[in-house]
């Protein structure tokens, strides 16, 4: 009698989502419009035939101190958030604009499991109660919450939240110079004092979509550096260069110097919008 022999939950995995068929640049452009009406079907679609690229990239973190199907879980998320951005405007393959959506999700989800490790264990525990106070009070108010609501969620004082808050190592003002030889900041990128129309005629969503679109045109680690140091994912949580540097396993000086490299680069990408329009 034959012993039957169980296949891993990864391999059925896999099996599974190779069922689906790649989609042609037509495809995606078809689909693309087709999600853009509202259309479930047409958003499955397209996610089912890109589960094999999350894989693919997750593969990469491996050993970096998640499991991959942690990983690859996370990069199903960055996919998803694509997929809603995603429209034949950006004027590349799916595959192209969604790499950075997945690559960035999954590096979010190391780097925060990276800074809890660096906690004493009941200070990470309590840092992650913070955290899901956090995130539970953003989704009910619609807004960041303040220290005290926070405190009040997780029936802690406003001292301890702000001890906590004190407790990671990678946190940094907004406003931080990007270099020490000048001025030159984030906001220099996605506002212009010598706009040729008033401020208010950009919509705000329509600059996020802009620089959305123009990160996705960045190198990989100039993009993974100029979301990591500005939490360009929505998260507002930023990273020292030193952080990066020790996570890239490089120095602050060569972290520094690709910023200032994305930097240069979204700042020319600006203006040739701006030249086109007028509306920056």
């Amino acid at each position: 009698m034959k012993r039957g022999h169980s296949v891993d939950p990864m391999t059925l995995y896999m099996r599974e989502i190779s069922r689906y068929e790649l989609l042609t640049a037509e495809e995606e452009v078809t689909l693309a419009r087709a999600i853009a009406k509202g259309s479930e079907a047409a958003r499955q679609k397209m996610i089912q035939a890109n589960l094999r690229l999350v894989v693919k990239i997750a593969r990469r973190y491996m050993h970096r101190g998640m499991a991959l199907d942690d990983l690859i879980e996370e990069g199903n998320i960055g996919l998803m958030r694509a997929v809603e951005k995603f429209d034949d405007a950006h004027g590349c393959r799916f595959s192209t604009y969604a790499t950075w959506w997945i690559r960035q999700s999954v590096e979010r989800a190391i780097m925060n499991q990276a800074r809890t490790i660096r906690l004493p264990v009941h200070i990470g525990k309590e840092y992650n109660a913070m955290m899901r106070a956090v995130s539970q009070l953003r989704g009910e108010l619609e807004r960041d919450p303040t220290d005290q609501e926070v405190a009040e969620r997780m029936g802690k004082s406003e001292q301890r939240v702000h001890d906590l808050q004190g407790a990671s190592q990678f946190t940094e003002s907004t406003d931080i110079l990007l270099h020490d030889e000048g001025d030159f900041t984030l906001y220099d990128v996605t506002e212009d004092e010598n706009a040729t129309l008033p401020e208010d005629q950009l919509d705000a969503s329509i600059r996020a979509d802009l620089l959305e679109s123009w990160l996705a045109q960045l190198p990989d680690k100039e993009r993974e550096v100029v979301s990591m140091r500005f939490g360009l994912d929505g998260s507002q949580e930023v990273w020292t260069l030193e952080a990066i540097g020790r996570l890239m396993g490089v120095t602050r000086e060569r972290i520094r110097q690709v910023q200032v490299g994305a930097l240069q680069s979204l700042r020319r990408m600006m203006q040739r919008q701006q030249d086109k329009s007028g509306e920056m």
